[in-house]
């Protein structure tokens, strides 16, 4: 049953969502609790939180950290967001233009954020592509990207972008109705656990990621032949590369572990 939020005053509790920022406004009060817990935030916490709304979560955050950066595009919703958190350094801007290392020289803060389905490709390689990079993200997603990140379902580029980066788990699912106005779909909210470095020790990483990107468009053809129209190989001299690697090449490229993905990046990616 959905504990609705009667801190927030009337006025707040009848926001009008943008449906072109995909906007979702997390209205139960036990899983906002949740949410906030599962972060793990400390009083030596650096945090930054994404799509902060009317400040939900930033009022709660503010508490519990030693400095909370919020971020909201929504200018309609910035007197409410400084009402909510006067503390929390607002910034009026797009996430995926703001230069994170200026906001976080050091790295190392915790990123928290009920992120918009829109969102979700672009954000994970701006938060985790370049150095210097944060400790742990906590969001809020559509419960098929957390599925797609922890590779639940077999593997995509995004599953590959992600553990290359983090270690991901769900830790709780969010319905529908925990949210105003109700997505059409379940939320579901993923912790990743950023690695000290890279899970892949490759030269050229936009490389790496572009090579897999390319042998996922024939994700339903198995290695044998999508490995040969990307390297631009036969069929035999793929199956005999892979073999050297004791890969078997009728598997598909969903099937890969990280280190397989590495290994046969470094022994076809030079093709590509």
């Amino acid at each position: 049953m959905v504990q609705r939020d009667q801190t927030l005053p009337p006025h707040e509790r009848r926001l009008i969502a943008r449906k072109r920022l995909g906007q979702h406004f997390l209205v139960d009060a036990g899983l906002r609790d949740r949410v906030i817990a599962a972060a793990g935030i400390g009083p030596h916490d650096e945090v930054l939180e994404i799509g902060a709304g009317p400040g939900t979560l930033t009022r709660d955050l503010v508490r519990l950290a030693r400095r909370v950066v919020a971020i909201e595009v929504d200018r309609r919703l910035l007197p409410r967001l400084r009402s909510a958190a006067p503390t929390a350094e607002v910034v009026n801007e797009d996430v995926l233009k703001v230069d994170l290392a200026v906001l976080f020289p050091a790295g190392g803060e915790v990123v928290v954020g009920n992120i918009p389905y829109y969102l979700t490709g672009a954000l994970v390689p701006h938060l985790l592509g370049g150095e210097p990079r944060p400790r742990r993200l906590s969001l809020v997603v559509q419960r098929e990207v957390a599925q797609r990140w922890c590779g639940l379902d077999g593997w995509s580029l995004a599953t590959v972008a992600v553990q290359t980066f983090s270690k991901p788990r769900i830790e709780f699912e969010l319905p529908p109705e925990a949210f105003e106005p109700p997505p059409k779909v379940t939320s579901a909210l993923v912790i990743l656990e950023v690695r000290p470095s890279p899970a892949v020790q490759v030269a050229d990483l936009d490389a790496f990621f572009r090579f897999v990107e390319a042998v996922f468009q024939f994700r339903r053809k198995q290695l044998r032949a999508s490995l040969a129209r990307v390297a631009a190989l036969t069929g035999d001299e793929v199956a005999a590369g892979l073999s050297s690697l004791q890969i078997d090449p009728q598997r598909r490229a969903q099937t890969l572990s990280l280190s397989e993905w590495e290994a046969t990046f470094r022994l076809f990616g030079g093709l590509s």
